[in-house]
């Protein structure tokens, strides 16, 4: 996922996507809906029980994200939870491969959907995030409590710590581009951990997270092998080659197998390159969005990569 320096218009990008104005004029282009489906297999349960199926089928693990955050009352965070439920519930009827230490099923939530900003939304966000929890273990399926802009992150990791007394095998994301992050891996690394690590794909001020995309690598291979030399499962998320070579460089100097981390990258970016991976032995997660909230998804992917953007706009002209 890349920084200012290689995409310039990431600023911009990412101050789009919290433009509801700029939601407005782009959600009304039925082009725009037909290229979300690069990035989303669509709006529906159906739609993302689909594409998982497929993917598990070709051999891949899956993380399910249903879009939405930042919720304004708590009747919107129970919608969020009501729609996890249902997920699960469809997981069960689907066709697994055979059990292994990593479960190929996972969920991913943003505690902001579960009302983390609301008035008293830590406890509310927690007994939420509990509910959805305890489905997932009904069904066997993870639990990935996802990364969002830095003030939650503290919020955040206070609520995973309480999770995981309950559910130990509770994961949750850490991002490279910031600060703090490399200190949190060592913290987070201990035995039975689970820690997905990302560069970062939020607007960050300078006083907290590094600006350029070389401080930024270097972050995240400080962080990952801290996490590689730990205790834990590492869960690598990146697209970038340099990133996933080191990961498997480093699980060979530490003594992991394939069984012991993991390569996760979004649907629809490097498609080829996770079957190759999973061909080649790798563990790969591939992150499944659906949902009608796909706006602001969609404008942080065509931040994160000028290919993504570069697709957008030649398919805006009739270039495809």
């Amino acid at each position: 996922m890349s920084l200012t320096l290689t995409n310039p218009l990431r600023p911009a990008l990412l101050a789009a996507a919290r433009s509801e104005r700029m939601e407005r004029s782009i959600s009304s282009s039925r082009l725009t809906r037909s290229l979300v489906a690069k990035f989303v297999p669509g709006a529906s349960q159906q739609a993302a029980v689909d594409a998982v199926a497929a993917l598990v089928s070709a051999g891949r693990f899956i993380s399910v994200d249903y879009l939405g955050e930042d919720v304004r009352h708590a009747g919107e965070a129970e919608q969020t939870v009501a729609a996890y439920l249902s997920l699960l519930d469809a997981y069960g009827t689907l066709e697994q491969p055979p059990t292994t230490a990593a479960r190929p099923l996972e969920i991913s939530v943003k505690l902001s959907a579960l009302g983390q900003s609301l008035p008293g939304g830590q406890e509310l966000a927690l007994l939420n995030a509990r509910t959805i929890c305890a489905a997932a273990e009904h069904v066997g399926a993870w639990v990935n409590v996802d990364a969002e802009d830095h003030t939650t992150t503290d919020s955040t990791l206070r609520i995973v710590t309480e999770l995981r007394r309950e559910f130990p095998t509770v994961a949750t994301v850490l991002q490279a581009y910031l600060h703090r992050t490399e200190e949190d891996c060592r913290a987070l690394s201990g035995p039975g951990s689970r820690i997905r690590l990302c560069k970062g794909a939020y607007a960050e001020p300078a006083a907290v997270a590094f600006q350029d995309k070389e401080a930024v690598d270097a972050s995240y291979l400080r962080c990952l092998r801290i996490l590689m030399e730990g205790q834990g499962y590492p869960m690598v998320a990146s697209h970038d080659p340099q990133m996933i070579t080191a990961a498997r460089a480093y699980a060979v100097e530490t003594g992991r197998g394939s069984e012991d981390f993991e390569i996760q990258m979004l649907y629809g970016i490097r498609d080829a390159e996770q079957g190759r991976l999973v061909d080649d032995g790798v563990h790969v997660r591939t992150y499944v969005p659906f949902g009608e909230d796909w706006y602001g998804y969609f404008m942080r992917r065509l931040a994160e990569r000028p290919a993504n953007l570069t697709f957008f706009l030649r398919a805006l002209v009739g270039r495809r």
